[in-house]
């Protein structure tokens, strides 16, 4: 104990004698204040509530600093004064309870009397009834603080006198077993023992009939005086409980327990005794508890409401609740009956679902459930033998829990219903047998339901604005998610393993990804707290690898760039601690990924641990994640995080797809060579890039095929080649990036060409397989012909240019082939044969640069390919025999040898072709003499009358050049020229076009020799050239335009690529200026002829032509009127205007319009120029 003040007391006037002689100014001193604390106290009785205030304060500082002189002028004061007033006495005893209280210490003999004052005054009865009595007792109740000893058994000895007991009593009673800072816990086992042993002795009380009355009486006594809970008939309740708890008449307790439950249910304090009396006579009397219990349920008015759901308020309130009590009582029974209950666990389990879900719903049934499971869930983890026991009414017990958290409203916060049930839930998932894995599923479903769907704290706050006691929003929330934190801990705790760890987290992952703000932040703080638990706790299974980490990392690293701050601190953190979980699990050291990472003091708080120290954050989080944990990571688990993040990409939040995509691209390229299932990838790849709009995540997706075809390029060719056929832009975009790397591209194109010569059979193309590998040629066909347009496989197809035409021209005649099997016609078989020889023709006369190439290239197909292979590579060489760098490669005896030995081949066409070759020129210089003799004679031949003989003949002459090849017609061409040029306007469609074809084909044969002896000739050809590609006949055009262009070569005009390009795509007008333009920059001499030419098409029976000439007539009156008069001769103006007076009779308005017009601008030009 403290020491007693040192301040000196003045003692009562009865031991004044017995003072020893004090200084006079010490005892005037006292005196005077003694005389102060008797003013105040007399004054305590004033009428005036201020003044009274202002007293009350003045006592209780001046105890502070006097406390004994204080106390003791109060005892005399009720000594010396017996007749005050009720209430002046009232304010005594709240005077008094404070200093007691606020004292440190109280003499022994100032105890006793107190105590005996507080005694005497409690059962008085005054004017202010209960009031005054809870005054005297709270004076009682303070004691406590100093001399328990004693008031216990001033207690104890009043209370056992066989006479019921005073409320005053009860009211002490109830206060010190309710109130828990009351006394210490020492004190409280001794109070617990002591209402035992009262309990046993007031047992005899009960054979009493007044006295076993009045008990009744005082508990079914409705109190509307309190507002708050009625102490002493809390009291009374828990000894009435005692009582029957000590009895031994099992009889006699079943009577007073259904008596008990007879009363009404109508009061929660009622319901709330009712519960704690048969709670603690279960303590020793669970059988008859239990069928009290099950009586009352079968029997009386409580059947009747059972399974009622449309209760009427005008109904009897007495027995609405009964099934709260009843539910409350068997939480009672499990907290009193401690290790006695786990056997009745799944009884009383059973019986408390019944009843809940039996009964009529509301607040009170929901409220008195989760207060009675609580009770039972905590009595069953208190006891230790509890690991021994099954309980197969768990999971029905979590479900009833379950429909508690669905029925709470969604856009409030307002209880602790939802942090009791996941606080009960957690309980349970402690007791054996483990829950299967859909009740964890729907746990975990309707928890982050009920939590994380919450709105935001603000929005909380104002919804419970305007309660009358609205609740620490603030508190509750964070108590509701530790709560959540803890029920997640409990699971794993449980099963400690990492496919654990996964499924819980795997309910998390759509709250991860979802649009709102909070409801991220929300799991991605839950996702954290728990790795951190498993992190400091160390208590994940190592036996077991965690193959779901990678999934795990890649929902979490898709977070890093969240826009929300506090998001990617969370997931930071979280990362750090998936990092010491894996490092664990590897059984290496532990470090950590970041150090200046900022704690957030409410998670902090939730996790209840301290941080653990990190590196610095880099600039790219992500990266530096990727890397470090792909040391540690196992092939399986990187595959996990690979699929992850491609699932990634087609998230609906844009920060997450471009997160995705930029952890893929760090995967991929420190991965990449041990990537697997690369078809699978490449599939998946492909359905993203065709479904997602946005261009960076295509980008990033092309970033990635080109890093996947670093190592893997077969498997992505054949993955590719499915969505080849036919190409679209996208597809086309995805081989490009292929191709992307300069060292990739070649691979590509070898692996199209592979795949191109795997070839079925022709007529075998009938089962799945087949058809799978001839699909897949042609779309290799189609794939190489597209990208050999592209920038990033330019430098690749000129490397490969031999090998991509052979092959491409192979396939084209396997394409020839199927088509002979299904509709064989020996017209499609020249046509064919045409085809194919004819790029190898087109490349030797225009002397291309890649010959050399394809000459070798040839040479390897000829000798170890398949049939069909060797048939196009005979078919090359013996064009070749016609191209000069024949010989300059090859000696003429290795050319022979080449050809001898195709003539000892298998296949008749190969035979035929190498004796063909055999018969070319340069073998033998006099076979061009020859050829060249029979030129004049075939010219005779043009002008039969029979068509077909005009066109063989032709034909034949064509071949004759070809084979000539670098020695050309000589002298003769220009007379060829000059007969071919007559039948430019046959009115036969096939001779003109024969006609046309021959000219440019003798025009390239000319290239590089004598260019004054064809020059003439291809000048005046021009015209005619021009004006036929507006022939009718499609044929015909075609031709018109390769002879022009040839035309355009030997004379060496500018832009020919450009009028390539337009021949070849472009028509309209604007294709006409540019060759008009093109004809007149290059030919200003020919001016005239050109202009005869022009006129003369103009009296052109045919429209096409005759419109074609006027066109090229007025471009030149519009765009160059000068010229027509200074390079035109007379006799060519006369003819031009009388053209023009013609053309003003025609009988057509288009021509007379023309006419008209350009008759009159010519007027004017000339009236300007003379």
């Amino acid at each position: 104990m403290v020491k007693p003040t040192s301040i000196l007391l003045k003692k009562s006037h009865s031991n004044q004698a017995t003072l020893v002689p004090q200084n006079h100014k010490i005892f005037m001193e006292e005196a005077y204040n003694t005389a102060i604390c008797f003013k105040l106290l007399r004054d305590l009785g004033s009428s005036d509530i201020s003044r009274v205030k202002m007293v009350t304060k003045k006592l209780n500082n001046m105890a502070k600093a006097e406390q004994n002189m204080v106390l003791e002028t109060i005892n005399d004061y009720f000594v010396d004064n017996l007749e005050i007033s009720a209430k002046h006495k009232y304010r005594l005893f709240q005077i008094l309870e404070n200093i007691i209280l606020d004292a440190t210490y109280i003499q022994e003999d100032w105890g006793e009397r107190f105590i005996g004052l507080a005694l005497e005054n409690m059962t008085k009865t005054t004017e202010l009834e209960d009031i005054y009595q809870d005054a005297a007792s709270n004076v009682l109740l303070a004691m406590c603080k100093h001399s328990w000893n004693l008031v216990f058994s001033k207690l104890e000895e009043d209370f056992l006198t066989g006479i019921f007991p005073h409320r005053s009593l009860l009211y002490v009673m109830g206060i010190i077993s309710t109130n828990d800072k009351l006394l210490t816990p020492a004190q409280r086992d001794h109070w617990q023992e002591q209402l035992i042993q009262i309990g046993a002795r007031s047992v005899q009380f009960l054979t009493v009939d007044g006295w076993a009355k009045s008990l009744m009486l005082a508990v079914t006594k409705p109190d509307r005086t309190y507002l708050e809970q009625n102490t002493e008939k809390t009291f009374l309740f828990i000894y009435y409980g005692m009582i029957l708890r000590a009895a031994n008449n099992s009889s006699m307790i079943r009577k007073h327990l259904r008596s008990l439950l007879d009363t009404s249910h109508q009061s929660l304090q009622q319901r709330e005794g009712i519960a704690l009396t048969i709670g603690l006579t279960a303590a020793r009397h669970l059988d008859d508890a239990w069928a009290v219990l099950d009586q009352f349920g079968r029997t009386g008015p409580l059947k009747r409401t059972l399974n009622n759901f449309n209760i009427k308020e005008e109904e009897d309130p007495k027995w609405r609740w009964a099934s709260s009590t009843i539910l409350l009582s068997y939480g009672q029974m499990a907290a009193k009956a401690k290790e006695n209950i786990l056997p009745w666990v799944d009884n009383i389990s059973s019986r408390m679902v019944f009843y809940f879900r039996s009964s009529y719903w509301d607040d009170t049934l929901k409220q008195s459930f989760l207060e009675a499971t609580l009770l039972l869930v905590g009595s069953i983890s208190r006891n230790e033998g509890a690991h021994s026991y099954e309980f197969t009414q768990v999971p029905e017990l979590i479900d009833s829990l379950l429909v508690l958290m669905k029925k709470e409203p969604q856009d409030t916060l307002c209880t602790k219903t939802r942090q009791q049930v996941m606080c009960a839930i957690s309980g349970l998932c402690k007791l054996r047998p483990m829950l299967d894995s859909k009740r964890k599923s729907k746990i975990l479903y309707t928890c982050f339901q009920s939590v994380f769907k919450l709105p935001l704290i603000e929005a909380l706050e104002k919804h419970t604005c305007l309660l009358a006691d609205p609740p620490d929003i603030q508190k509750l929330y964070m108590d509701t998610m530790s709560a959540l934190d803890d029920l997640l801990q409990s699971l794993i705790t449980e099963n400690p393993k990492p496919e654990e760890l996964h499924y819980l987290l795997g309910h998390m992952y759509n709250w991860l990804i979802s649009e709102k703000v909070h409801e991220r932040q929300r799991a991605v703080r839950s996702c954290m707290v728990l790795l951190k638990y498993l992190a400091q706790k160390a208590c994940l299974d190592t036996t077991e690898e965690f193959g779901r980490i990678g999934h795990l990392l890649g929902t979490l690293g898709m977070l890093c760039q969240d826009p929300d701050k506090e998001i990617q601190q969370l997931v930071l953190e979280a990362i750090n601690y998936l990092y010491q979980v894996l490092l664990y699990q590897k059984g290496l050291e532990t470090s950590v990924l970041f150090r200046n990472l900022e704690h957030n003091e409410e998670t902090q708080s939730l996790s209840k641990q301290g941080p653990i120290p990190m590196p610095e954050i880099p600039v790219n989080p992500t990266t530096h994640i990727i890397k470090e944990f792909a040391k540690n990571l196992s092939l399986s688990q990187m595959k996990d995080l690979i699929w992850t993040v491609m699932d990634g990409l087609r998230s609906n939040l844009d920060f997450q797809t471009e997160t995705a995509g930029d952890m893929l691209i760090v995967i991929l390229e420190d991965f990449g060579p041990r990537v697997e299932k690369v078809a699978d990838i490449s599939r998946t790849l492909y359905c993203h890039f065709i479904s997602i709009e946005a261009v960076n995540i295509k980008k990033k997706i092309l970033k990635a095929i080109t890093l996947i075809s670093r190592y893997h390029t077969q498997d992505l060719v054949n993955s590719f080649l499915e969505y080849s056929l036919p190409l679209d832009r996208e597809t086309i975009n995805l081989w490009r990036a292929m191709g992307a790397e300069r060292l990739t591209a070649p691979k590509v194109l070898h692996e199209l060409l592979i795949k191109l010569q795997e070839r079925p059979t022709p007529g075998q193309v009938k089962g799945a397989t087949e058809i799978k590998i001839y699909l897949d040629s042609l779309a290799a066909m189609n794939t190489l012909y597209e990208i050999q347009y592209s920038r990033e496989y330019k430098e690749a197809v000129q490397n490969w240019y031999p090998q991509l035409l052979l092959g491409l021209l192979t396939q084209l005649h396997y394409l020839f082939e199927l088509s002979m099997a299904e509709l064989p016609k020996k017209s499609e078989l020249v046509e064919d044969a045409e085809t194919i020889t004819s790029p190898q023709r087109a490349m030797v006369q225009n002397s291309c640069s890649q010959v050399k190439g394809l000459l070798y290239q040839t040479i390897s197909n000829m000798e170890a390919k398949p049939e069909r292979d060797k048939k196009v590579a005979s078919l090359f060489f013996t064009e070749f025999l016609n191209s000069p760098v024949m010989l300059e490669e090859l000696p003429k005896q290795a050319i022979l040898s080449h050809l001898h030995q195709g003539l000892t081949d298998l296949n008749p066409a190969i035979r035929v072709m190498s004796l063909q070759g055999l018969k070319n020129v340069i073998f033998d210089s006099e076979k061009g003499n020859l050829l060249r003799a029979q030129l004049p004679a075939f010219l005779e031949g043009f002008y039969s009358e029979n068509e077909q003989v005009v066109i063989r003949v032709m034909s034949t002459v064509a071949d004759v050049l070809y084979c000539l090849g670098q020695q050309g017609a000589g002298h003769q061409c220009q007379e060829i020229a000059f007969n071919l040029r007559n039948f430019f306007d046959d009115e036969r469609d096939n001779v003109r076009a024969s006609a046309i074809s021959l000219f440019g084909d003798l025009v390239i044969s000319m290239e590089g020799k004598d260019p004054y002896t064809m020059k003439p000739q291809v000048h005046q050809s021009l015209i005619p050239l021009l004006v036929h590609l507006k022939d009718k006949c499609p044929a015909v055009i075609t031709k018109c335009k390769f002879a022009f262009y040839r035309c355009a070569v030997f004379l060496n005009w500018k832009l020919r690529h450009t009028l390539f390009c337009t021949l070849a795509w472009e028509k309209g007008l604007t294709a006409r200026h540019f060759l008009w333009t093109s004809l007149m920059e290059n030919g200003e001499g020919e001016f005239p002829v050109h202009l005869s030419q022009a006129l003369k098409y103009l009296h052109s029976p045919h429209r096409n032509l005759k419109l074609s000439a006027a066109l090229f007539i007025g471009y030149t009156i519009c765009y160059y009127p000068d010229a027509i008069f200074q390079k035109s001769s007379e006799v060519d103006l006369t003819l031009f205007y009388s053209t023009l007076e013609e053309l003003k009779q025609d009988p057509e308005q288009t021509f007379r319009d023309f006419a008209t017009r350009h008759s009159i601008f010519l007027e004017g030009a000339s009236k300007q120029m003379f």
